[in-house]
């Protein structure tokens, strides 16, 4: 496998977790198959938050392209030891984006470090005739030097990788992953690692642009739709012998039966409830329940697409009980109630509706003209992404869905190498546009002052309770906000710079018809 290495901390991306590697072995007395993990990584571009959908997401990435500081307390511990030799090193150009280093270390470079492992770890060893941990340091050596040299190789290898990007003055991003390493005894260390790094970017055009995007105007049944939304949000139930429609619930015991008509275990569900008119519920539901009786027994079989597969379902449901959904009649009286007196009028209550639409589809109008703009730019610049950046973004997806489920624990059958594939191209964008976005900011000489951070903090204030001068010396320390804030300027600059032709969604869909 591939094998992290703690990075440098000259810029050391907090990009999440590189794929493996394979690795060669180590030597005749190979140490097995562990790896040098990773103890910290900073916010070095962090490809995975600008637009998803068109919507901005955890801040706008320049923040996380800075490179950290070795007082970063997230790096992995140094070895405090005084060294002269000079390590030998070559760095080999892979791609634009690819290096490869090979670095040595000789006997006199490694044994201050084979020294600090001794000490280190004979407090742990018991030899018989001494007290844990006091037997002389040179039988520590004599009878388990040579497993313990071989236990400290990772961090030895970590701190020479360090020390090569210093000695170099490399630039590194991403995790770098570990490809090879030789261990001769009492002679020489051997290692090679890959790691990534910015590709050269010439900006060109980024401004001045035309672009045509989708946009779509809320229509008089999409506002009577939302309106029965909220009645159906406030209704009531009233159990009933029969569902003479779609307006109805059905609680049902389901018990789920093999090909051959015995029922598996653990495959029965009691008290399952089934709304009718619920457009996500599959259609043989609904056409084995409309019209169903309390007590009356149905069943039920389709296919069901699963992921990539189709299977046969066969189940039976017992109707527990049908109750009829009651909704509330569209009144003064009812809007009244919903809004706590604050509006007093059915006509009112449709007007605020109407203006709530209005400003979602503003809102996500706008995402995707944004997306628009953004896709343009990107389509005009052609260069390499590195590897790691990618991986990066994939692996916060992939932490995202995590922290969609209990205990963000992915259901056993959760295929993680497919979800990166399926999600490559959206990562590999996403990461392409933060190393642009940085550029064009760079370019642009977008920095945010006092005042602006003033006056986010008098508009927030209010909504989330904080006192403003409190926030002001919050976010006058984030990072974070300051690049939000440098975000929405750059998007500010890009969009009064395009010509935009918008296309009612409406009309496009007309002409899709026609086509």
């Amino acid at each position: 496998m591939g094998v992290r290495v703690p990075l440098c901390p000259q810029e050391f991306c907090r990009m999440g977790h590189p794929v493996g590697v394979p690795r060669a072995d180590a030597s005749a007395s190979a140490r097995g198959s562990r790896s040098i993990t990773t103890d910290g990584t900073d916010d070095s571009l962090r490809a995975h938050m600008y637009l998803r959908d068109g919507v901005t997401r955890g801040g706008s990435p320049s923040a996380h392209t800075r490179c950290a500081e070795q007082k970063n307390p997230l790096v992995s511990p140094r070895l405090s030891i005084e060294r002269s030799a000079v390590l030998e090193v070559n760095v080999h150009t892979k791609s634009e984006v690819s290096r490869e280093i090979e670095i040595e270390a000789n006997v006199g470079e490694l044994q201050p470090h084979f020294d600090n492992a001794y000490k280190e770890y004979r407090p742990k060893i018991e030899i018989r005739g001494f007290r844990k941990g006091k037997a002389p340091l040179d039988m520590v050596k004599k009878l388990y030097g040579e497993m313990i040299e071989h236990e400290y190789l990772d961090k030895i290898a970590s701190e020479l990788y360090r020390q090569a990007v210093k000695e170099k003055d490399l630039k590194p991003i991403g995790e770098p992953t570990l490809i090879d390493m030789k261990y001769d005894r009492g002679e020489r260390l051997w290692i090679k690692i890959q790691y990534d790094v910015r590709p050269v970017i010439t900006l060109k055009q980024y401004k001045g642009l035309t672009v045509e995007t989708v946009v779509h105007t809320p229509t008089d049944t999409e506002l009577e739709e939302e309106l029965s939304r909220i009645r159906k949000i406030n209704s009531s139930r009233e159990e009933v012998e029969e569902a003479k429609d779609d307006e109805h619930v059905v609680t049902a015991h389901l018990q789920e039966f093999d090909e051959t008509g015995f029922p598996i275990i653990g495959k029965k569900t009691e008290n399952a409830r089934f709304y009718l008119a619920d457009p996500e519920l599959e259609q043989p539901f609904k056409d084995a329940l409309r019209g169903t009786r309390r007590g009356s027994e149905h069943q039920i079989k389709f296919q069901h697409q699963h992921d990539e597969h189709t299977h046969q379902v066969n189940m039976k449901a017992n109707v527990m009980k049908v109750e009829k959904v009651v909704l509330p009649e569209l009144n003064d009286e009812f809007i009244k109630k919903i809004t706590k007196e604050k509006i007093a009028s059915v006509d009112e209550f449709r007007k605020s509706v109407r203006e709530d639409l209005e400003s979602y589809w503003k809102e996500k109008n706008r995402r995707g003209l944004i997306n628009s703009i953004v896709g343009e730019i990107i389509r005009l610049h052609e260069f390499q992404v590195p590897d790691s950046l990618t991986r990066s973004v994939l692996e916060n997806l992939l932490e995202e869905v995590k922290g969609q489920y209990p205990n963000k624990q992915l259901p056993a059958d959760f295929d993680t190498e497919k979800f990166f594939e399926q999600n490559r191209a959206y990562a590999a964008f996403q990461a392409k546009w933060a190393l642009l976005r940085e550029e064009i900011v760079k370019a642009e000489n977008l920095e945010v002052d006092e005042s602006a951070l003033v006056a986010l903090a008098e508009r927030e204030a209010p909504k989330i309770g904080i006192d403003k001068e409190r926030l002001i010396t919050y976010y006058k320390s984030s990072d974070q906000i300051k690049d939000r804030l440098v975000g929405d300027k750059l998007l500010d600059v890009l969009i009064s710079s395009t010509t935009v032709k918008e296309v009612d969604d409406t009309t496009l869909s007309n002409q899709l018809v026609k086509g």
